[in-house]
């Protein structure tokens, strides 16, 4: 989460697991730890240093479970101490396709994809991991959305010109802007609660259409084409297609209530504003 590492370094003493070492890390004065979630027996050094863990790492791509948590977890339970607060940035997508429905944390997970399913096992691991650790560390999960950031828009899908789903047949999506998803690790760190999960999201409602026009507008690129459900499913890659398939409009109220976090951008509107200035400012 390097966009939170500005904030992080005005109150902590900030280590990062990397597999290499990073120049840019090195550049801001962070101590940088070798190591590889894969290997267990290169995580030593992790037991027992940290007062608090973000793990952001993603699950593997492969295997019906996460083994990289689980690695994760057993080095941490190594140590003489434990870390009093751990943070798990997961996925919105373990909720699975809930036609449209609004959905809260409380909705069992109902994951689609293999991908999905790994990032439940992780969850379901460091929640087991807090239960049984109880007082000595708190767990707080935050299932983000659709990450974006100026650095990191579909631009790219929408100049291949694929299809995107009619109107009377689109799945509702939802985001977050990277530096409000660093905020939202933040406000975990000081207020996150015992074994608590968060969705961690802005305040739009829309479907994966206007947001593929909203971008297409903002950036003089012609909108994407629209069809039926099934013949999108078939014009575009599996990947991208487990991602249009699914549909839910994510409730953010405990975040707000219980972390108090205040977006930065609270539309995506915001944040593609945000965006365009950004490119306006290089460019000239």
């Amino acid at each position: 989460m390097r966009r939170a590492l500005p904030r992080l370094m005005l109150r902590w003493q900030v280590l990062a697991l990397v597999r290499q070492r990073d120049p840019q890390l090195a550049a801001l004065g962070i101590t940088q730890i070798e190591g590889d979630l894969d290997r267990p027996e290169t995580l030593i050094r992790l037991a027992g240093i940290s007062d608090a863990v973000i793990h952001s790492a993603p699950p593997p791509p492969q295997g019906t479970g996460d083994t990289r948590t689980r690695n994760l977890i057993a080095v941490l339970q190594r140590g003489k101490s434990l870390p009093r607060q751990l943070i798990y940035i997961s996925t919105s997508g373990v909720y699975g396709d809930c036609g449209g429905a609004r959905v809260r944390e409380t909705r069992m997970p109902a994951p689609q994809s293999a991908r999905a399913a790994r990032r439940v096992d992780a969850e379901r691991r460091l929640r087991r991991f807090g239960r049984e650790r109880g007082r000595h560390c708190r767990v707080s999960i935050l299932r983000a959305p659709g990450i974006y950031a100026a650095d990191r828009l579909p631009l790219e899908r929408l100049r291949k010109g694929l299809p995107l789903i009619v109107p009377a047949e689109d799945s509702h999506t939802n985001h977050i802007h990277a530096d409000d998803l660093a905020g939202a690790c933040i406000a975990a760190l000081a207020r996150g609660c015992p074994n608590r999960v968060y969705n961690v999201n802005d305040d739009s409602v829309l479907a994966m259409g206007e947001w593929f026009d909203a971008l297409a507008d903002a950036f003089s690129l012609p909108r994407a084409p629209r069809a039926p459900r099934d013949d999108v499913r078939r014009a575009v890659p599996p990947l991208q297609w487990s991602f249009m398939s699914e549909s839910r409009q994510l409730d953010n109220t405990r975040m707000k209530r219980e972390l108090r976090l205040r977006l930065r951008y609270p539309t995506v509107a915001a944040g593609i504003s945000a965006a365009t200035a950004t490119e306006a400012s290089c460019s000239g």
